[in-house]
């Protein structure tokens, strides 16, 4: 019942006021774009407000610096009565290359105040 968005649901430039002091990007900067992309879907098919109630496993597999080009893309993997599942990824082109490359992946699970509403 997997539902997949073939185009990013976000993309963003990493800035450097997003890294530390080695240039990497904060992973909890990652994370927030990576809830942002999974409460614009979540949203969409709730036609209302969501919000997030659990992430899971994050995975990251390679860095990424500022002045990467990030894009979260999301697929939805369950819907309940109250909540929905989402598998969220990212990846990423630097600015010495131009393949895509993913960089995470995490789970999580939105809820809609107004219950019933998938």
């Amino acid at each position: 019942m997997a539902e997949q968005r073939r185009d990013p649901v976000i993309r963003t430039l990493a800035l450097l006021a997003d890294a530390n002091q080695s240039d990497d990007i904060f992973g909890g900067w990652l994370l927030s774009q990576m809830d942002i992309a999974s409460g614009i879907t979540a949203a969409d098919r709730a036609r209302g407000r969501v919000a997030t109630v659990a992430i899971e496993a994050m995975e990251f597999h390679l860095p990424v610096f500022f002045g990467d080009l990030i894009s979260c893309y999301t697929e939805i993997t369950r819907v309940g009565t109250t909540s929905i599942a989402l598998r969220i990824s990212n990846s990423l082109v630097t600015q010495s290359s131009s393949p895509s490359l993913r960089i995470a992946m995490t789970r999580s699970v939105n809820t809609a105040p107004n219950s019933g509403v998938w």
